[in-house]
């Protein structure tokens, strides 16, 4: 009878190994607004690769800038297991979102919330430094199966060359943000950042948290994120950081079906021990 309990206690630790060791994917995706501009690339063409691209890489989390509603209804709409939240940068649901996508069958979303990065953080559409549009983040706190938590802030810095300034207060800002939280919690940061990584402002965000990038045991794809349709990326302007977790593998997800891309920039995709 010992011998049989011994068995069965050890088949099973070996039926919950995989359970306790799949990793944690995070992919952090600017999906590009729909736009008539963008002629053969706009989203009625594109949006079907888009949500399959999301479905083959399985993400735990999809973080994603300038989605528009539309976007993420049809988003939810092809991704059945998925829920998604987030507000515009008005504070509604006209504009751009940092709309964020979770699997439900594996995180629980506990809390969420949006804050501005301006003098007034919690005033929706408010505009400091310069900036000529809004810029805000989402942020969620999510649990997974065995009650560990972990936070995921999500954010689009602006892009102009002379908006360093600004994209300097907002990373301040954000680590402000994130130094309050509970420091036994991870914390993941994604977005688009429209700065490339020997900026001052990656150099200010690296200080406190970890780029990925950087720690991933495995890295794939192009270092460059940023390809306005062409495929040839010149800029990784698309991070993803890190607090409290331990990165496997990072990768660049370049597909493409003919030459045309799901988006101008390439999505991001981080795993992490958890």
């Amino acid at each position: 009878m010992r011998l049989i309990a011994t068995l069965t206690a050890l088949a099973g630790i070996t039926l919950a190994a995989p359970l306790s060791a799949e990793p944690l994917r995070v992919m952090s995706f600017n999906v590009r607004l729909p736009l008539a501009q963008d002629g053969a690339n706009d989203w009625p063409h594109r949006k079907a690769f888009m949500a399959r691209l999301v479905h083959d890489n399985r993400p735990d989390i999809l973080a994603t800038q300038e989605l528009t509603r539309v976007q993420g209804d049809y988003l939810r709409g092809r991704l059945p297991g998925y829920a998604w939240f987030g507000v515009d940068r008005l504070g509604g649901r006209v504009d751009e979102h940092m709309g964020v996508f979770y699997r439900r069958d594996r995180l629980r979303l506990v809390d969420l919330g949006n804050f501005w990065l301006s003098d007034t953080p919690h005033v929706p559409g408010s505009i400091s430094w310069g900036n000529l549009y809004p810029r805000m983040v989402t942020w969620g706190l999510f649990e997974g199966k065995d009650k560990r938590r972990f936070y995921l802030f999500n954010t689009h810095l602006p892009y102009r060359p002379e908006d360093e300034a600004a994209r300097m207060k907002a990373g301040e800002a954000l680590l402000k943000h994130i130094a309050n939280l509970p420091a036994e919690i991870p914390v993941v940061l994604t977005g688009d950042f429209n700065t490339a990584h020997d900026s001052e402002v990656h150099a200010l965000l690296s200080g406190t948290l970890t780029d990925v990038r950087t720690a991933a045991s495995s890295v794939s794809g192009p270092e460059a994120t940023f390809h306005a349709f062409t495929g040839t990326a010149d800029r990784r302007i698309d991070w993803i950081f890190a607090r409290g977790l331990r990165t496997i593998a990072v990768k660049t997800d370049a597909a493409n079906r003919n030459g045309r891309y799901p988006s101008d920039h390439f999505p991001v995709i981080a795993d992490f021990d958890w």
